[in-house]
């Protein structure tokens, strides 16, 4: 999951370089962590957080796929 994160964040932003995911698994629940550059972050969420929940849905869809729960935190 980290990985299809990190390749649509990258192309969302200008400074695909800046762009950081970390995963954390306990038990069932996945804990991924968005780092992006700062000047960045507006694209990664969207105007009304619309990119944010499109992200989230497909994450959402993946885990479910894999039996676990996902969680999603964007910085």
């Amino acid at each position: 999951m980290s990985d299809l994160l990190t390749h649509l964040a990258k192309q969302l932003v200008d400074k695909p370089d800046s762009v950081a995911v970390t995963e954390t698994v306990d038990g069932d629940m996945v804990k991924l962590h968005l780092a992006v550059a700062e000047e960045d972050v507006g694209k990664v969420i969207g105007r009304g957080g619309r990119i944010a929940k499109a992200i989230r849905a497909i994450l959402k869809v993946m885990a479910t796929r894999d039996g676990t729960k996902v969680n999603l935190e964007i910085d």
